[in-house]
């Protein structure tokens, strides 16, 4: 896997690649970028027992191990959640306390060790729940204890003018949460963050976490990566682009991607599901590559 640095424009990383069956069709399409969550791996270390599912490919014998290096194997770099959003907001809401956030940020140290891979790294950015100073502390830490890993340290609107100053300084991956800022109803501020960071370190990459706005990414081709799953709605919701999935015609998307493709990601899915894995990806594949520029996307 290549460390990604200052690249000519934004590439786009796939995310939700821990799912394998939905993985299969990320890989057999060219995709090249990708992020997957730590979540369900930390969740049975710090809990003993997982509410979120881990989905393996059949051959698998040790997920935790052998789930990462598939992905970093097939794609050209790869970003690794720490899994701290779910665990705050998502399937184990409620239990915010620092005893376990403690507990989380051990298990993700030991599980990036155990599989060892050259994974850039999500930081444990638990600002909104424990304060700015502690999310210092294990940033601090994080360095320390994971040397081998790129980190990915996250701006939030708790840190302030200040906070970013001190994140940019300390930093050579930072990231911008653009859900936080939507929902803030501050979205135009992600472009206007991004350059800010850049004009105080031109070396800096800065990653858009969460980004799936087309007219976000034209606007900051300059940044490194973004990630999205907007790729996995439609098998969640039933529909793409307003039409229900049930009426993807499987021949049209065999046309479209080749059977070969198409027998690869069916040995894991259903039909439906394959039709509107494979439809997706490659949709989106080219309006990212229209708005963002190229990436890198190699051929099937």
């Amino acid at each position: 896997m290549e460390e990604l640095h200052l690249p000519d424009n934004i590439k786009v990383h796939f995310a939700a690649c821990e799912v394998m069956n939905q993985f299969l069709a990320v890989e057999k399409l060219g995709v090249r970028y990708g992020l997957y969550t730590c979540f369900p791996f930390v969740e049975r270390m710090v809990f003993g027992k997982g509410k979120a599912p881990i989905m393996p490919l059949k051959w698998m014998t040790d997920p935790a191990k052998e789930l990462p290096k598939v992905i970093v194997d097939k794609l050209r770099h790869v970003i690794q959640d720490s899994g701290l959003f779910t665990l705050m907001f998502g399937a184990r809401a409620g239990q915010k306390n620092e005893e376990l956030v403690n507990k989380w940020y051990d298990g993700l140290v030991e599980f990036t060790l155990n599989h060892g891979l050259p994974v850039t790294c999500v930081e444990v950015d638990c600002q909104k729940i424990l304060g700015v100073e502690k999310a210092w502390e294990f940033r601090e830490r994080m360095k320390r204890d994971l040397p081998n890993n790129r980190i990915i340290n996250v701006f939030h609107m708790e840190d302030g003018q200040k906070g970013l100053d001190r994140l940019i300084e300390f930093s050579e991956y930072i990231a911008i949460s653009v859900p936080e800022l939507r929902f803030a109803n501050k979205k135009n501020y992600v472009y206007t963050i991004a350059k800010y960071i850049k004009r105080r370190k031109p070396q800096i990459d800065i990653h858009l976490l969460g980004c799936t706005e087309l007219e976000t990414m034209r606007q900051c081709r300059f940044c490194t990566s973004c990630d999205s799953s907007t790729w996995t709605i439609g098998k969640r919701y039933g529909f793409i682009e307003g039409r229900h999935i049930r009426n993807i015609k499987k021949d049209e998307v065999i046309k479209l991607c080749g059977q070969e493709a198409y027998d690869y990601v069916n040995r894991y899915n259903n039909e439906q599901n394959t039709n509107f894995l494979l439809l997706s990806v490659e949709s989106l594949k080219r309006k990212y590559q229209k708005a963002a520029g190229n990436q890198d996307y190699y051929k099937v």
